[in-house]
């Protein structure tokens, strides 16, 4: 019999890009993310709360030569960032001031409320309330 485990938290998540430079700007200037680090070419990582964020150059990632397994994708990807319901309207705000577009926005009737846009890379960000999980029950159909 194998002895119990389990996984405390997702630590980080990542993003393909197709430009660092403008990510990086993107991502720091938008959301306030501290720089961890970063290689020119291949990636630049951010403190995200606990966490944090890997933007990738999925073109290096695939090659095996940094010591870590390759890895890539193609195509948009998506995260959510929580934020506090009471600060929706701000970064409505913010983000209009910064001539990004609102692709949806989400108040759903178990709780939850979602605005999704896009990165320079065409990723899907959601910034999304912490209700959106917590009032979830198993098997609703989320629509």
């Amino acid at each position: 019999m194998l002895p119990p485990v389990s996984v405390q938290r997702v630590l980080e998540t990542c993003l393909y890009v197709d430009d660092l430079d403008q990510a990086e700007k993107f991502y720091s200037d938008l959301f306030g993310f501290e720089l961890y680090g970063k290689q020119k070419e291949r990636h630049v990582f951010f403190h995200c709360g606990e966490g944090m964020l890997l933007l990738f150059n999925a073109r290096e990632t695939q090659k095996a030569n940094h010591g870590f397994p390759p890895h890539g994708a193609t195509g948009p990807m998506h995260v959510a960032f929580e934020v506090d319901e009471s600060l929706i309207p701000a970064w409505k705000e913010r983000l209009n001031q910064k001539g990004i577009s609102i692709e949806q926005e989400i108040i759903r009737p178990h709780g939850g409320h979602s605005i999704y846009f896009r990165d320079p890379s065409g990723n899907s960000i959601e910034l999304a309330t912490a209700s959106l999980w917590k009032a979830q029950k198993k098997n609703l159909q989320l629509t």
